[in-house]
């Protein structure tokens, strides 16, 4: 019966947020900005739910339920609190300048402010960065159709892909911006539903060491302090350069529309994410007195086990939710920044037989994208690595610049080059030593060897944005001159031009 209710339940919210996505098309009319940015028309509810969206994935879900269960409430929890840290400093710091530029993408600002050459390194690096973030959440889908659907794993990543696909390539961030909203509903219903179940049947059983107030996790190398730093700060600033977060920001209505927007979904983030980390600390006392053994991840095992089923659908629901809202805006967002500032496709381009060249070219490289992700989640079968290791590189090259661009006025294209290069270069080089990231064994790609043991696990994240900060430093300082006072008028058409 509760399988049947699982089965039923999944298939009706599937159907239905294909039919949500499919309607959206309408509003496109042949128009990339329209298909790209929603027309730059987002009022403050949307603009908030699908940021928020944005921010709930299945790492800040499933994700986070499995490391607080094994490695304590802040373990887990340094994802969501990342993301709407995120969230708050973007309100704070970028929202209305960044709203203000009237980009298409965010490497758009790299082009404007550092040229065409920072603006290709930075464009292929969150491409490939969004694809690992794809699969990651594709991975998340196909674990949860085989254990619900009795799909094969192939089947339930080849399905999932499929459905966002289709409706993401139909109406663009129309659709996802919808879709988000309902999504996000449901995430915020079943998150708390199940909080208040488990606290009412059951109440808390945290063992010691492992709960909100066990401060030495984040200040014990011992207890895990450097990864979880690691994973708040990789998500806290790497998510600023998020193609599909910029991409929300890009598409509300005002600057003032974007900033109260990032604020409500910062709480937001917290609230349904939170949730998951105190379930996860009594999860394993819960299951034992059902007499359950996990064989895969914590929540799977308490939804099927303990949880009424209509719940359990709900919370379901609210997890395929989070990697759906995640999914959609990877497609659409890589595919724009390939076709948009790899290929250099500008808006109002026309293809040869009429319409909007932009708009054509970025749903056909919607169909490689999504092909990438069902390879990658294929291959590393693995949430955390996946999308960690996404926001880790943009982090590590990308900020720096992006901040700098904005608020340091000595910056330079050499020094944003030197920053972009070292940064994720060292990541990369500390990625393929180290035989762990975050906790979880690096089975993507692994150079064995005696130097870098589990115990470096962590500082990587930490190291290598800090590489690049020197290197933006030193190399801008350098090669900075001083405008002349004939200079900065032609800087600023050269740059309404580059728009």
């Amino acid at each position: 019966m509760e399988h049947t209710v699982f089965s039923w339940g999944i298939v009706t919210f599937l159907l239905g947020t294909l039919g949500i996505g499919v309607w959206a098309s309408k509003q496109i009319k042949g128009d990339s900005v329209n298909f790209l940015v929603a027309g730059r028309g987002l009022a403050l509810p949307l603009a908030a739910a699908t940021l928020m969206a944005q921010s709930i994935d299945s790492n800040a879900t499933l994700g986070n339920t499995d490391l607080s269960a094994e490695f304590g409430f802040w373990a887990g929890a340094a994802l969501p609190i990342g993301l709407s840290l995120c969230l708050f400093l973007t309100a704070t710091f970028l929202a209305k300048p960044m709203n203000r530029m009237g980009l298409i993408t965010i490497p758009d600002f790299y082009r404007v402010k550092y040229g065409r050459t920072v603006e290709l390194i930075a464009a292929c690096i969150m491409s490939v960065s969004f694809s690992f973030l794809l699969a990651g959440n594709l991975v998340a889908g196909g674990f949860m159709f085989q254990t619900f659907l009795g799909m094969s794993y192939v089947g339930g990543i080849t399905l999932l892909a499929t459905l966002v696909f289709a409706y993401t390539v139909s109406g663009g961030l129309f659709a996802v911006a919808y879709t988000d909203a309902i999504q996000i509903l449901i995430a915020l219903v079943g998150t708390l539903g199940l909080l208040v179940y488990v606290l009412v049947n059951f109440g808390l059983d945290i063992a010691p060491g492992t709960g909100p107030l066990a401060f030495e996790q984040l200040t014990l190398v011992s207890s895990g302090a450097a990864v979880n730093w690691a994973s708040l700060l990789a998500l806290g600033f790497g998510n600023m350069v998020a193609i599909d977060f910029m991409a929300r920001i890009f598409a509300a209505e005002s600057p003032e529309t974007a900033q109260k927007a990032c604020y409500v979904a910062s709480a937001g983030t917290l609230i349904v994410g939170i949730p998951f980390s105190i379930i996860a600390l009594s999860a394993n006392s819960i299951l034992e007195q059902a007499g359950v053994v996990a064989e895969g991840p914590v929540l799977f095992a308490l939804l099927q086990n303990v949880v009424p089923p209509v719940l359990g659908l709900l919370v379901l629901a609210a997890i395929l939710s989070a990697s759906l809202s995640t999914a959609d805006g990877a497609i659409l967002g890589t595919s724009s920044v390939l076709a948009h500032n790899v290929f250099g496709i500008r808006h109002g381009a026309t293809h040869g037989g009429g319409g909007d060249r932009l708009l054509i070219v970025t749903r056909l490289v919607a169909i490689v994208i999504t092909l990438l992700g069902v390879f990658l989640g294929l291959r590393v079968p693995q949430t955390g690595v996946l999308l960690l290791l996404g926001f880790d590189l943009g982090f590590a090259g990308l900020v720096v610049p992006l901040l700098g661009g904005l608020f340091w006025e000595r910056s330079t294209r050499q020094g944003a080059l030197a920053c972009i290069i070292a940064g994720s270069i060292t990541r990369l080089t500390l990625f393929a030593l180290v035989p762990t990231m975050f906790g979880i064994d690096n089975t993507l790609f692994h150079i064995p060897n005696a130097l870098f043991t589990t115990d470096f696990d962590g500082f990587p994240t930490l190291i290598s944005p800090i590489v690049g900060l020197v290197a933006f430093v030193v190399v801008s300082r350098q090669t900075y001159k001083p405008l002349t006072v004939e200079q900065p008028q032609a800087k600023l058409r050269e740059k309404a031009r580059a728009l």
